[in-house]
């Protein structure tokens, strides 16, 4: 008997979780609240926001997920680095005078990761792409690149926590609960209230 070969949404259950949680720290912000940075040399909080949607297309892009075509069409400015990988070029799209677009954004590249999780099942997860670091070719595993998104989404969630946070804006579902915000099932304990 075959084993079912369950979709990688199951397996990764929790990440739409994390990006809820993404858009409700962002979405009421204000201009100065996106642009404030703790100091000169890092990124604000809404660069940090712009960062996750595009690095969701840079690297899904390299595996051919579904709908990162699209999205990437979307984007005009792009650059090579010296090993001839594309990169969007992230300045090119502004931090705008309100969160509407980082939300917008969050939520398209969100909704290609859930996607990309929904079609894609546990086999697909060997499934290898080449690419070239530092001069070396790699044979990338899209098990690898989805789980680098996912800690990217982790760590850069949690900057924008702390970053919240120092500005005195409680984002209780990022910052508390670590956008771990999705229940598992309750247990069967055989009671059953009244």
């Amino acid at each position: 008997m075959t084993k079912p070969d369950p979709s990688l949404m199951k397996i990764y259950e929790g990440w739409e979780g994390h990006q809820t949680s993404l858009l409700h720290a962002i979405a009421p912000l204000t201009p100065e609240q996106l642009l404030w940075r703790p100091a000169k040399q890092l990124q604000s909080v809404g660069e940090l926001a712009r960062h996750i949607s595009l690095g969701r297309i840079t690297w899904f892009l390299r595996m051919d997920a579904p709908g990162c075509a699209t999205l990437a069409e979307q984007i005009d400015a792009w650059h090579e680095d010296e090993d001839g990988n594309r990169h969007v070029v992230e300045s090119a799209l502004p931090i705008a005078a309100t969160a509407v677009d980082l939300v917008h954004w969050l939520e398209v590249t969100g909704q290609m990761v859930a996607d990309t999780l929904q079609s894609w099942h546990v086999s697909d997860l060997t499934k290898t792409y080449r690419h070239t670091w530092n001069g070396d070719v790699y044979d990338v595993s899209r098990q690898w690149t989805i789980w680098r998104i996912l800690s990217h989404d982790i760590h850069h969630g949690g900057q924008i926590a702390l970053m919240l946070g120092m500005q005195g804006i409680e984002v209780f579902e990022l910052g508390d609960l670590f956008g771990h915000i999705t229940l598992p099932p309750l247990a069967d304990t055989g009671y059953r209230g009244s």
